[in-house]
């Protein structure tokens, strides 16, 4: 099941909640549980800031229960609980450095393994994303990034295409970063592409340190997103394409 209930991004969790000193510079911890964490994001009831490219969705299956906000056009603040301490970190990454506000509260089946909810909170986000996009009028489409981290480069470039396909051309020398498997990382960009409608070709140059390599991807595939979702003003409403449309 999928709502798409589009009511309230800012101050949904303002009045409900202080935040993780670590997270997006806020002050205090965490005080209500995950579950009451998904009802305050889809609550109607929360105060609103009407965004013209922001969505909100809930996706709920036997395995994860997922809850999340995006405003394509926000300054990078996030607040992401998936239950995977190193998926959160890398989400945070990518709202930080897209500049698309991100709330994200997950809850999967982790006593069975992380591929539910690493799998689906991709799909999620890239729903959410390619919902708040419209019909595409006026964006740049297309993003690119090289991203230097330390010994390590990693080259991304994506098209907001509306067909997805996915090339991977990276690798890691451990089973883990944290306690995340390092596996599901290449998954994870698949998915968010099948589910955004992005063409992604992401790629390891070089390097050698596993935190490094991802962290670079993470940061490059942002970097390439803000530059897709920014509206050109000379294009207007004009969508990016010959067709008149994208994903035909």
């Amino acid at each position: 099941m999928i709502i798409d209930a589009r009511a309230g991004f800012c101050g949904t969790f303002a009045d409900a909640m202080a935040h993780e000193p670590s997270r997006a510079g806020f002050s205090a911890p965490l005080v209500c549980s995950k579950e009451a964490l998904i009802a305050l994001i889809m609550s109607e009831n929360s105060s609103a800031c009407q965004h013209a490219r922001y969505a909100q969705i809930k996706r709920g299956t036997a395995e994860t229960s997922i809850a999340i906000t995006v405003n394509l056009d926000g300054t990078g603040a996030y607040n992401v609980s998936t239950g995977i301490g190193f998926l959160d970190h890398m989400v945070e990454q990518f709202s930080k450095h897209s500049l698309i506000d991100v709330e994200m509260a997950v809850n999967g089946d982790l006593h069975v393994d992380q591929h539910h909810t690493t799998e689906d909170s991709a799909i999620a986000l890239g729903q959410a994303i390619a919902d708040a996009l419209g019909d595409k009028a006026g964006i740049g489409r297309y993003g690119h990034a090289y991203s230097p981290m330390d010994e390590t480069l990693t080259r991304v470039a994506l098209d907001i295409s509306g067909r997805p396909y996915f090339v991977w051309k990276a690798g890691f020398t451990q089973e883990k970063l944290g306690e995340w498997d390092t596996e599901l990382i290449e998954h994870w960009f698949h998915s968010v592409s099948q589910s955004a409608g992005l063409t992604l070709h992401m790629e390891l140059l070089y390097g050698s340190n596993n935190h490094h390599i991802c962290e670079s991807l993470y940061k490059g595939f942002a970097r390439a997103m803000r530059v897709a979702v920014e509206r050109d003003p000379r294009k207007g409403e004009s969508v990016p394409s010959t067709k008149g449309m994208l994903g035909g």
